[in-house]
């Protein structure tokens, strides 16, 4: 059975702009010669979050946006960091905070390019940094980024007419926190990046910022609502830790229930979603398909929580496996 979100863990959203930082493998030196170095594989790896993302929520290592990954992957020994950009922004500005970043890293460590893992906006935020300075960059895989724009802020932007405005901004607004940040005097915005996450602005962004063919690109979608997929989450050649999950399913949270059905559209005819973002708007690069999670589940979150009833997917072997299927392509 899914929780909802813990007052403590609405309290500690109101402390999401403090001390964003740079964190690799939860380590005080940055750098003690584990795999990166040099202009050989394997390169480290940069999790770049979504829209309302973090690092650590009111300082608090334990509570990370990808729940407890960072730390799984370092006994593994995997250098991982997490940085931290502006939770409410677009792409240029977050995307030329992660660009600062992933300078840092590579000064730090030594290593020629990092590998990037970006859920969400995240996944934009990557492409503006590739095509920045793609030297630096030896593959991206987005995980349900809105590459084609999502409904969900065609609505926001009295884009699409689904007679729910006010009813899918409150959604959105419950998902992310907003609320909370308004509560403590913060006024929450989304209108900057719902205007990139739109279908018009997510097409502007990508014939302004064409992926570089110098990076490998992939992509992974997450689907709930007990869909199986279908088409939508179709993949030439899905490697083993996508095609371990085809047969689950992932019931819908209630945050969702309200925009999931938005999303998915036709009743006879459904298109997969994760709730905020359609699979077909998630494909990009080389497609690996499909996971049965939610926008949440995808990074564990909230707190690291189970994705459902009878649903067996568990985001951190999820990334655990991704890492080593990067590993295995020379990344």
């Amino acid at each position: 059975m899914r929780r909802s979100p813990a007052p403590l863990f609405a309290l500690a959203l109101a402390s999401l702009f403090a001390a964003p930082g740079l964190s690799g493998c939860g380590q005080d030196d940055p750098f003690d010669g584990t795999p990166g170095g040099g202009d050989v594989a394997p390169y480290p790896i940069v999790m770049a979050h979504g829209f309302f993302g973090f690092e650590t929520l009111a300082g608090v290592d334990a509570v990370t946006y990808f729940f407890g990954v960072r730390d799984d992957l370092a006994e593994v020994g995997e250098l991982v960091y997490t940085p931290a950009v502006d939770p409410f922004n677009d792409s240029e500005v977050r995307g030329a905070e992660l660009l600062a970043h992933i300078e840092r890293v590579i000064e730090e460590t030594g290593a020629a390019r990092v590998n990037i893992i970006a859920h969400s906006q995240g996944g934009l935020d990557a492409r503006f940094a590739a095509a920045m300075r793609p030297e630096l960059i030896e593959s991206i895989t987005t995980i349900a980024t809105p590459h084609r724009g999502t409904a969900v802020a065609d609505i926001a932007l009295g884009l699409a007419d689904h007679g729910a405005l006010p009813d899918v901004l409150d959604a959105v607004t419950r998902i992310f926190g907003g609320p909370f940040y308004d509560a403590l005097g913060q006024e929450t915005s989304i209108a900057r990046a719902a205007r990139q996450l739109s279908t018009p602005g997510a097409r502007a962004f990508d014939e302004q910022y064409p992926p570089d063919p110098v990076i490998a690109w992939y992509s992974i979608a997450g689907r709930t609502a007990f869909h199986r997929g279908g088409v939508d989450c179709r993949a030439d050649d899905p490697p083993a830790f996508i095609t371990r999950w085809a047969d689950d399913r992932d019931p819908t949270d209630p945050l969702f229930a309200l925009l999931e059905p938005i999303l998915a559209g036709d009743l006879l005819d459904r298109t997969a979603n994760d709730g905020l973002v359609p699979v077909p708007s998630a494909r990009f690069g080389r497609f690996l398909g499909c996971i049965p999670a939610d926008h949440l589940d995808e990074m564990g979150q909230l707190l690291g929580d189970l994705p459902g009833l009878a649903n067996p997917f568990r985001h951190r072997a999820f990334y655990r496996d991704l890492v080593g299927w990067l590993r295995a392509q020379g990344h």
